[in-house]
């Protein structure tokens, strides 16, 4: 008989938070290398909420699914930042329907008085700059896995 390890427990999709600079750079790492058609952005004034739906890598199941002989899985994942009061962006052409952009990071730009700005820094120098009153992001996976279309990790050269 074998001790119970952490990949035989039961797989449930993601649904974090955060509301402080720590825990968003988890969510950060969960989105790395995440990929969205441009029109899958969203701000709302009115409610003050900006959202992404994004094709997420599964950076959770990675070594279990190297270790195993699996595919690598992707995930359409809700990204909701709450509390914005503007956004702006640089080097992403929104009348381009056809763009596929690529996330490397989610940080946050502390302010005066717990606001800020949240940043989803893109590949090929693109970004866009969410002014906050405050932090309060969530990510929620919103599909099913499915197997990752290259088949392959995404490989950043270490």
């Amino acid at each position: 008989m074998t001790d119970a390890s952490f990949e035989d427990g039961r797989e449930a999709p993601l649904n974090l938070g955060a509301l402080e600079e720590e825990d968003l750079k988890v969510l950060s790492s969960l989105l790395q290398d995440a990929v969205f058609p441009v029109t899958e952005m969203s701000w709302r004034a009115a409610e003050r909420r900006f959202a992404l739906l994004v094709n997420r890598f599964r950076w959770e199941d990675r070594d279990a699914a190297e270790r195993r002989g699996r595919t690598y899985e992707r995930v359409q994942s809700l990204l909701v930042v709450d509390n914005v009061l503007g956004v702006s962006s640089q080097g992403v052409d929104r009348k381009d329907k056809d763009l596929i952009l690529s996330l490397l990071s989610v940080t946050f730009e502390p302010g005066e008085d717990g606001a800020g700005h949240v940043l989803l820094t893109l590949a090929g120098d693109g970004a866009v700059r969410l002014s906050v009153e405050a932090l309060e992001v969530s990510l929620r996976d919103v599909t099913r896995p499915y197997q990752a279309p290259s088949g392959q990790a995404p490989d950043h050269g270490a």
